[in-house]
């Protein structure tokens, strides 16, 4: 498969120039081709770029994002749970939860049209994972950036090593991506985990628990595995301790840490942490990066 990867973000300041164009705070039209309900309060937006060029050309690294807009309403940033391998149709994972999404669930149909300007942020460095096994861990919604990773292992699956994915959630209509999930198991293209707190009496074929004991059942290669992570806070405490206490270097840990952002571009400040700014820094960290910086992880 042919494609190129965005080169990984040098920092000096904003982007002077995007995908979408060359003045990075104007957005280019894109029709939403697709929604789809993942769980009661998620949907998946499927888009495409209005300019069939931009369509075909628009390329992202996994673990970037794209801030979406409305006009009169408001814009957000987003993480694409789709490959850069896959180019035509981008997909955003989106919780109801603001001013935005909520006219996004209830205002917005197939065929209508938005904006998207990027893409924005640093990606998972995937270079690195060449040769290597690639361990994931998910809680929540921080499934959605790590299917676009999950997507771009599988399409480059001669590349890399063991692919393992461990994805919680509270409870089994929360699971997102559920269906294609327990289909990738049953194939065996990946070695998939899937838990909830509580099945609560529901029809569920996977565990019970938190993630973080699926990592006690796990034999792991910690010399030739990169671990991935992404969740809510309180998920990161117990997910960090496990993987350092396996053995894994920190530098070896990254951790998409997509709190906080605003505007994608390092002009609102919003995501300021000191000197770091998380939507131009990030979202992606390793772990020896954001150590000194316990308030992009916990906050």
């Amino acid at each position: 498969m042919k494609f190129q990867l965005p080169q990984p973000l040098k920092v000096r300041g904003a982007p002077r120039e995007l995908a979408t164009g060359a003045n990075p705070y104007q957005p280019a039209p894109a029709r939403v081709m697709r929604i789809q309900d993942l769980t009661p309060d998620v949907r998946l937006f499927e888009l495409r770029f209005s300019d069939g060029s931009l369509a075909r050309t628009f390329a992202w690294r996994p673990g970037q994002f794209v801030e979406l807009s409305v006009l009169g309403v408001g814009e957000g940033p987003f993480s694409l749970p789709s490959s850069p391998t896959r180019p035509g149709i981008l997909q955003l994972g989106i919780r109801r939860a603001g001013t935005l999404t909520n006219y996004l669930f209830d205002h917005i149909s197939e065929g209508d049209e938005l904006g998207i300007r990027g893409p924005l942020g640093n990606g998972f460095p995937v270079e690195r994972f060449s040769n290597h096994d690639v361990l994931m861990i998910a809680g929540g919604l921080g499934m959605v950036p790590l299917r676009g990773l999950l997507h771009y292992l599988l399409d480059l699956r001669s590349s890399v090593g063991r692919i393992i994915l461990l994805y919680g959630s509270r409870s089994p209509e929360q699971v997102l991506f559920r269906d294609e999930l327990e289909s990738l198991a049953r194939r065996g293209d990946a070695e998939i985990v899937l838990s909830v707190d509580s099945a609560g009496g529901r029809i569920w074929n996977g565990r019970e628990g938190v993630v973080t004991e699926l990592l006690d059942d796990v034999e792991l290669d910690v010399d030739r595995t990169y671990a991935v992570a992404c969740g809510p806070p309180v998920f990161y405490e117990f997910v960090l301790e496990k993987l350092v206490d396996a053995g894994f270097g920190k530098n070896r840990i990254f951790l998409s840490l997509e709190r906080r952002m605003e505007c994608g571009v390092g002009k609102c400040g919003h995501c300021a942490v000191g000197y770091t700014f998380t939507c131009l820094h990030g979202p992606v960290f390793s772990y020896w990066d954001a150590i000194n910086l316990p308030e992009l992880i916990y906050t």
